[in-house]
């Protein structure tokens, strides 16, 4: 399809769209790499090229963040070198909000991305295909809240069962430490550290104990395979060095923790968890930045599904459901707990967990 500029122009927007968001989120070099793509793509350039057949990709499935995504992945396998020199002294300290960047090489980051697209374009169109997995563990930090409110209102052991795992990072939040001015939690000595900005009253500190903790997804990522290692560390934003250094910690540590992921929907998989009850624990099915990435029918069919098994929920088998899904600018997090059903919003949090704004 060349350089036709109708055709082209759903790529440059979604490419646009993206860097925008990158841009807010603490991602300069992401945003100064997608914004130039949007432009090569409106000219027929290796952009228009690599990303043909994409056009009609729906826009949850994030095929910025994917061509971002399998670049990254390319430049960790050692295949990029001419990139990989931009990508490792483009960093932006932990927790950056905003479009301060650390190196004011854009035209040769950009130069060399563009030659990537060009020279290993068959390598990059390959891994197109794979969906976003992030895994982002700084999302804890934002379900946190949740997740010692259930065990306060409930006195009860925690069964925990999450939708979208990846490969089950946020399924061990209770094995990080967690720390912001007035508010830490968890063992000092994990070496998976939380560091967040919290407005509002901190949440009660309670004692957990988790019982179980199982998840699905359709593609599940093994942390212990150098393969999944890839994976999820080629989706973080190669800038956001904090974010790297988590992840990579609680990669190290995943083998501590014993999950188990299941290959399957969030429908199917949900309903067989929740077929019984389980007494004398708290059940929790939860999710983060899960729901766009559902076809619409699939996303009321769990609702329903839900709503359903809240209705059989008991004292002494209570359940709870907690998610943390875009609204706008912000992420929110917001807690259902049967018997009762009342529907909370816990907190605005930032995309990737940080900052957290707690307003209950």
């Amino acid at each position: 399809m060349g350089g036709a500029p109708q055709q082209n122009g759903g790529l440059a927007g979604a490419l646009r769209i993206q860097a925008g968001h990158c841009a807010r989120l603490g991602s300069p070099l992401y945003a100064d790499l997608l914004e130039r793509s949007a432009v090569d793509a409106e000219g027929g350039g290796p952009v228009a090229q690599l990303l043909r057949g994409h056009e009609g990709d729906p826009a949850g499935s994030m095929l910025a963040l994917r061509l971002m995504g399998a670049v990254h992945r390319r430049v960790l396998e050692g295949a990029l070198p001419d990139l990989e020199s931009h990508y490792r002294h483009s960093g932006v300290p932990s927790g950056c909000i905003g479009p301060k960047r650390n190196t004011a090489d854009g035209e040769g980051a950009w130069a060399a991305f563009r030659q990537a697209l060009a020279e290993d374009a068959a390598a990059i169109r390959e891994l197109l295909d794979r969906p976003v997995q992030t895994n982002e563990v700084g999302r804890c930090a934002a379900l946190l809240p949740g997740f010692l409110s259930v065990t306060e209102e409930t006195g009860l052991p925690l069964r925990l069962l999450e939708v979208g795992a990846s490969a089950g990072l946020t399924l061990r939040w209770d094995r990080y430490r967690y720390e912001c001015d007035d508010f830490a939690w968890g063992d000092p000595a994990s070496p998976v550290r939380i560091d967040f900005a919290l407005e509002g009253r901190p949440p009660t500190v309670a004692e957990v104990k988790v019982v179980e903790r199982r998840g699905c997804d359709l593609r599940p990522v093994d942390p212990a395979t150098e393969a999944g290692r890839l994976t999820l560390l080629s989706f973080v934003w190669v800038d956001q060095v904090g974010r790297l250094q988590r992840l990579r910690a609680a990669l190290a540590a995943a083998g501590e923790t014993p999950v188990s992921i299941d290959g399957a929907g969030a429908v199917e998989w949900v309903s067989r968890q929740l077929s019984s009850p389980h007494r004398e624990v708290a059940t929790v099915v939860f999710h983060s930045i899960v729901m766009q990435y559902l076809p619409e029918r699939e996303r009321l069919d769990f609702e329903r599904l839900m709503l359903e098994a809240g209705k059989a929920a008991s004292a002494a088998a209570p359940l709870a459901w907690l998610r943390m899904e875009p609204a706008g600018e912000h992420a929110e997090v917001r807690l259902v707990c049967w018997p009762g059903g009342e529907d909370r919003l816990l907190a605005r949090v930032g995309y990737h967990g940080n900052p957290v704004q707690l307003l209950t």
